[in-house]
């Protein structure tokens, strides 16, 4: 496939990134492809999506090269402008990254010859009692150890706002969106719908809604399940809620969920695949349901989500179930599957092809 640009989104403080990112700018460079940093908070503040890619030449592939959070920091770019994204894994415990670094160049050859599977990913967008907009004071104060803050997200124009149905913010989220409180010794109350319809009003420390992605992210943190990334769904879930039903839920992805601030309540901050990006107060409210595109995710292969999901997360089998006998293997078939089961996603028997997604 064609490659016209690249967009380089680096964690700089990685001795390994940034020599990754040299490699990258020599393999477009060899490669005739135009190649820009971007998003990488240089002094004078960040902008929008849209004002970063324009000043980095409209990308059509955007390459992270760090964690997780440097992946989601390009795929909020690779969003905006319907471009592929390739991540390039520098981190510790991350489930978005593809790509170990030794292995890039191979990679974008991958991309370059069509090489590749295009994963589409569940992304959140919501809509807005009022504009989103962090006080000056926050601001100073969140700014130790941190980059510049992200700026409010725009309006989008092309929708019908006002009256019950708020404004539509131009922003999306990979992993989570996400309502907590400000004040450290006081709860946030908070009623939640769910396809319109009070399911309970909470008194909590957060209150967050997750894609499938977002699912093993703070969601999973605070207790919620893990979802397949192919699912499509939202996944509500309170954090450190002061009531009996502390459980999750599940939403179907045409099913929104909204979340009003009460008028007892305190004020709380709005969080943005971990931006902070505004602050509401009693009477305000916030929506979120699935976005009309996807995220378009580079993969060089199907993704073996389970097996990185025992790897990150240490799991181990219980010794009660290994007492008898011997462990269970990984995968306990060696033969590939028969035609009825053809469809299912499933890995290659040892020593096949992978098949095609």
């Amino acid at each position: 496939m064609t490659v016209n640009r690249v967009g380089l989104v680096v964690h700089g403080g990685r001795a390994e990134a940034v020599a990754a990112a040299r490699e990258v700018r020599a393999w477009c460079s060899g490669q005739g492809v135009g190649c820009a940093d971007i998003d990488v908070w240089r002094a004078g503040g960040r902008h929008s999506a849209r004002e970063e890619l324009d000043s980095a030449g409209d990308p059509d592939l955007i390459v992270t090269l760090g964690g997780d959070g440097t992946f989601l920091r390009g795929a909020r770019l690779a969003a905006e402008n319907d471009a592929l994204v390739l991540g390039v894994d520098l981190g510790r415990v991350g489930f978005l990254t593809e790509v170990p670094a030794p292995a890039v160049r191979a990679a974008l050859d991958a991309v370059r010859e069509g090489r590749i599977h295009v994963e589409n990913r569940m992304l959140l967008t919501l809509r807005a009692s009022c504009r989103l907009e962090v006080p000056a004071q926050m601001e100073a104060l969140l700014g130790y150890g941190r980059g510049p803050l992200l700026p409010p997200p725009p309006v989008r124009t092309e929708c019908e706002a006002g009256g019950d149905w708020g404004v539509a913010l131009d922003v999306t989220a990979l992993n989570d969106v996400v309502l907590e409180k400000l004040s450290r010794d006081r709860q946030v109350s908070v009623g939640v719908y769910l396809a319109g319809r009070l399911l309970a009003s909470y008194s909590a420390d957060a209150l967050l809604v997750a894609t499938p992605t977002g699912s093993t992210a703070y969601s999973f943190a605070a207790g919620g399940p893990v979802v397949s990334p192919r699912a499509e769904g939202l996944v509500f879930t309170p954090v450190a809620p002061h009531m009996v039903f502390n459980r999750s839920v599940v939403a179907a992805p045409d099913e929104p969920v909204a979340l009003r601030v009460l008028q007892g309540s305190g004020r709380a901050a709005v969080s943005i695949d971990g931006q902070l990006r505004g602050v509401l107060g009693p009477g305000d409210w916030i929506g979120v349901y699935a976005a009309p595109r996807r995220l378009k995710a580079v993969r060089l292969g199907p993704m073996d989500f389970y097996g990185r999901l025992r790897e990150r997360m240490n799991l181990t089998d219980a010794p009660a179930a290994l007492a008898d006998g011997e462990a269970a293997p990984l995968w306990p078939v060696t033969t590939p599957p028969p035609d009825d089961l053809a469809h299912l996603a499933l890995p290659p028997a040892p020593g096949d092809a992978p098949r095609p997604s």
